[in-house]
């Protein structure tokens, strides 16, 4: 049954730009951006506190920063209903997160935190598709600490071997 004092995008169990200030009271709204932020975030600390000078000599930041594109994209995934929605939430998650990070790298430092953050940026949408896919797979289980948890794992581990496998090119 749906409740007429909710607003229709907290009814839906799909986020959408707020029509009032009332929409961002919705947790899953703060969900949402929390993950699609989260890896520009971390990478605006990361070269404003200690800019890397090499990218080959960064690996375990280039690292971090695509296994936390891989769980935001995860956390995004999670507040959405239906297999299609997760996919494909998770995946727009992915890249604009990873828009982000070349974003934020190429305003804050030169070359080598350009060259950081597009590997990092690479490698994290290649681990968001198998975060989206498992994402989609467990769209419909109960839980939401398992639908983020589960795919954040394996969009990691993917991560983790994918800026293994470019770094030593």
């Amino acid at each position: 049954m749906i409740d007429d004092n909710r607003p229709p995008s907290v009814q839906l169990g799909e986020v959408v730009p707020p029509e009032d200030p009332e929409d961002w009271g919705q947790p899953l709204t703060w969900i949402v951006a929390a993950g699609m932020l989260v890896t520009p975030l971390a990478g605006a600390a990361w070269f404003i506190l200690a800019a890397p000078t090499d990218p080959r000599l960064s690996v375990e930041g280039i690292s971090a920063l695509a296994v936390i594109l891989a769980l935001g994209a995860a956390i995004t995934g999670a507040t959405q209903r239906g297999m299609w929605r997760t996919f494909v939430t998770s995946i727009g998650a992915g890249l604009f997160n990873a828009l982000g990070l070349v974003v934020v790298g190429t305003v804050l430092a030169g070359g080598a935190s350009l060259g950081v953050a597009t590997v990092a940026a690479v490698a994290g949408v290649i681990a968001t598709v198998p975060t989206a896919m498992l994402a989609a797979l467990l769209a419909d289980s109960a839980g939401r600490g398992r639908r983020i948890v589960s795919p954040a794992l394996a969009g990691g581990v993917t991560a983790l071997v994918i800026v293994r496998l470019m770094t030593s090119l």
